[in-house]
C-alpha cells in the first residue's frame, strides 16, 4: 500500500509552470542615488524591479538563493475587491496554485534563518496557511498575527464589520529563526513603580537601591511539567513549605500551587531583601521585579499587534497620498508595521524582499532602518506611486511614516530593473529563434544562466564569459565554429580547465569526434540546447483574472436591478462574491 499523506487538493495542483530564468536589465535613467553619502553605512545596492513577481523570483533565485533574511508579502486577497492596481477575484484553486509556485522559490531564496511574513485575510488565510505548511513543513510554522487594521466598525457592514488581517509567519528552519524582542514602551514600564526601604524612587524623584520594582508571583502551578508529575505521583514537593511572615504570620501556597523557589533560594532571596511580604508585613510573600535588570531587555512580541502600536489601514492611506494624492492605494500597509516586522525579524544589512511592492512601503520602510531591500511590481504604479516615493526618501524629503522615530535623514539609493524579453521567439515561419531584441551581451549572460553559471566576463580572456568553479568556464557565440577554431580554442584552455562553448554551430568534426579530440571541451548549439527547458515568450504571470484560463461557468439568473459597470466587479459586500466563487470542496456548486 502506497504512503499517503494529508493534503490541501484543488484542480491542477499537479500543473507546475516551467519558468524561464531572465535576466534582468537595469535603466539607468530610472535608477537613483543620493548626490552625496550621508552615513557610512548608506546602501546603494537595493533593487527595484518592474515585471510579473514570478519570472522576477525567477530570475532572483540564481544570485539570491539562501540569503533573504525577511520576507514580506501582501498579496492580493482574492475577494473579488477590484482594485485600480489588482484584478484579484480568482477562483480558489487558480489562486492556490499561484501562490504555491511562489512560495516555493520563495523558500528557496530565503536564508537558512530566514522568516516569511504574509498578510492576509480571513478569505484565503486558512487555505493559505495549509498551502504554507506543505511548502515550508507545518514544524515551521511561527505564528498567526492578528493586525487590527481598522480602528472603528463599518456602519455599512452586511455580517461583521471587517477589523483585522492575518500576518502568517514561517521560518525556513524554526530552530534556526531567532525572533528579536520589541524595545520597551514607557507604557510597559509604568508598572515598576513600587518603593520600600530597600529599593525605588524618592520624593525627589531620584532612583535609590536597585530602583523601582514590581511585585511578580512568588508561586508556581502545579498541574503540569515535571514537578507536577512528581508532585502528582507521590504528593510531595520540595517547593511546598511554611513561610513565616515579617508579623509571625506562617503561610504556605495555595492548592495546587508550589513556591516558585526552594527553601535554600527562598532563603538567598530574603537576605538580598527580594522578597516582598505587603506594607504590613503578613502577606504571602511575592519576588521584587527591578526594571533596572531588565531595562536593558526586550520583549517578546505579542500576536496581537492593535492600530495604536502599529497603525491601521486608514493612516497608511494618508502616508502614501504625500506622494501621489490622485490615487492613493485601497489598503496599503503602514510604515509602523512593516517597521515592526523587519524590527522582529531583521538586522541593519539583511536583505529584505516584497514580491508585491504596492505602494512601496516595505522598500521605504527597509531603506529608513539600514536594511538592503529587493521589490517587484509588474503595475504601472511601479512608477506614479513606488519611485516617488523612493526618491524621497533617498533625498531625505519623507518625514512621515517612521522618519522621526529612526532620524532618517537620507541616503543611499536604488537600481531599477526590468525583466529581459524571452529569450526565445518564433521566426515568420514559426521556428524557435534567439530573441533579436538581444545583443551579444546578453545573449551571453542569460545562456550562463541557463547553464547554471554565474556571469562574470573576463578582462584577460576573451573565452571566459562566466564560471561553475574555479577551472570551469562558459563561452557564448552566434558564430559557425571551424575545427580549426576549435583547436585552438583548446589550446588556449588547456588541459587543467573546461569549457562549455555554446555556438550557433560548428563545422569540420562531429559532436563524437569533438569530444574525443578536445576532451577539455563541450560544445552545444544555439538554440537547439534550451529549447526544451521553458516556457518560452510566456510574459505574464500575474495574479490578474483577465489573464488566466478561467473554467466557464453557467450564467446566473439576472437579477432586478439597475446595471453599472462595477456589476462585473465583485465587492467583499456582496452576498454573491461567494457563491459566484466556487469553493475548494464544491460547497457551492449545483
Amino acid at each position: 500500500m502506497s504512503k499517503q499523506k494529508l493534503e490541501l487538493t484543488w484542480i491542477g495542483k499537479e500543473k507546475r509552470p516551467k519558468l524561464e530564468p531572465r535576466i534582468l536589465l537595469e535603466d539607468p535613467t530610472k535608477s537613483y542615488h543620493a548626490k552625496h553619502r550621508v552615513t557610512d553605512s548608506d546602501i546603494f545596492d537595493n533593487r527595484l524591479i518592474f515585471g510579473d513577481n514570478l519570472l522576477a523570483l525567477k530570475a532572483l533565485e540564481q544570485e539570491f538563493a539562501g540569503q533573504v533574511k525577511c520576507v514580506f508579502i501582501d498579496p492580493p486577497y482574492n475577494t473579488g475587491s477590484a482594485f485600480a492596481q489588482y484584478d484579484d477575484g480568482l477562483e480558489h484553486s487558480i489562486w492556490l496554485g499561484l501562490m504555491r509556485d511562489r512560495l516555493e522559490i520563495i523558500r528557496r531564496l530565503m536564508a537558512e534563518d530566514g522568516s516569511l511574513w504574509i498578510t492576509i485575510d480571513d478569505n484565503e488565510s486558512h487555505y493559505l496557511k495549509v498551502v504554507c505548511d506543505e511548502v515550508f513543513g507545518r514544524v515551521n510554522f511561527v505564528s498567526n498575527v492578528v493586525w487590527q487594521k481598522k480602528s472603528s466598525p463599518q456602519a455599512n457592514a452586511t455580517w461583521l464589520s471587517d477589523s483585522h488581517d492575518h500576518i502568517l509567519v514561517y521560518a525556513k528552519d524554526k530552530m534556526r529563526f531567532q525572533p528579536r524582542k520589541l524595545g520597551r514602551t514607557e507604557k510597559q514600564n509604568e508598572i515598576y513603580k513600587h518603593s520600600d526601604e530597600h529599593d525605588g524612587i524618592g520624593e525627589d524623584g531620584k532612583w535609590y537601591g536597585r530602583g523601582p520594582w514590581f511585585p511578580g508571583d512568588f508561586t508556581l502551578s502545579l498541574a503540569s511539567g515535571a514537578r507536577g508529575k512528581q508532585y502528582a505521583k507521590t504528593g510531595v514537593s520540595d517547593n511546598i513549605y511554611p513561610i513565616t511572615t515579617p508579623s509571625g504570620r506562617e503561610v504556605l501556597p495555595a492548592k495546587g500551587r508550589a513556591w516558585a523557589y526552594v527553601r535554600s533560594s527562598y532563603e538567598r532571596l530574603l537576605t538580598e531583601h527580594r522578597v516582598y511580604f505587603g506594607k504590613d508585613g503578613s502577606s504571602k510573600p511575592t519576588i521584587k521585579r527591578f526594571l533596572s535588570e531588565i531595562e536593558g531587555d526586550g520583549v517578546p512580541a505579542m500576536t496581537t499587534w492593535h492600530y495604536s502600536e502599529v497603525g491601521e489601514n486608514r493612516t497608511a492611506a494618508q502616508e502614501v497620498k504625500v506622494f501621489n494624492p490622485e490615487s492613493p492605494f485601497a489598503t496599503p500597509k503602514p510604515e509602523k508595521l512593516i517597521s515592526r516586522i523587519l524590527e522582529i525579524a531583521s538586522v541593519p544589512g539583511d536583505i529584505v524582499l516584497d514580491s508585491f511592492a504596492g505602494s512601496g512601503t516595505t522598500g521605504a520602510v527597509a531603506h529608513k532602518m539600514g536594511r538592503r531591500w529587493i521589490m517587484v511590481e509588474l503595475g504601472d504604479h511601479i512608477d506614479t506611486h513606488i519611485a516617488p516615493r523612493l526618491r524621497k526618501v533617498v533625498d531625505g524629503e519623507d518625514g512621515g511614516g517612521i522618519s522621526e522615530s529612526v532620524g532618517w535623514k537620507g541616503g543611499g539609493g536604488f537600481r531599477y530593473y526590468t525583466l529581459a524579453p524571452s529569450l526565445i521567439v518564433s521566426d515568420r515561419w514559426g521556428n524557435p529563434v534567439i530573441n533579436p531584441e538581444y545583443n551579444a551581451a546578453q545573449l551571453a549572460e542569460a545562456l550562463t544562466k541557463l547553464e547554471g553559471f554565474t556571469y562574470a566576463p573576463s578582462e584577460v580572456q576573451w573565452w571566459q564569459h562566466g564560471h561553475s568553479s574555479e577551472r570551469d568556464f562558459i563561452y557564448v557565440t552566434t558564430q559557425n565554429l571551424s575545427a580549426d577554431q576549435l583547436q585552438a580554442l583548446s589550446d588556449e584552455v588547456g588541459s587543467d580547465q573546461s569549457l562549455l562553448v555554446c555556438c550557433a554551430a560548428f563545422h569540420g568534426v562531429t559532436a563524437a569526434k569533438a569530444s574525443e579530440r578536445w576532451p577539455n571541451l563541450t560544445l552545444k548549439k544555439i538554440p537547439k540546447m534550451v529549447l526544451a527547458r521553458c516556457e518560452w515568450g510566456h510574459d505574464d504571470y500575474s495574479l490578474n483574472v483577465a489573464n488566466l484560463p478561467i473554467a466557464e461557468k453557467t450564467e446566473p439568473a439576472e437579477e432586478p436591478g439597475p446595471a453599472t459597470g462595477a456589476a462585473t466587479r465583485k465587492t467583499k459586500k456582496s452576498v454573491a462574491k461567494n457563491a459566484g466563487q466556487g469553493g475548494l470542496f464544491g460547497e457551492n456548486e449545483e
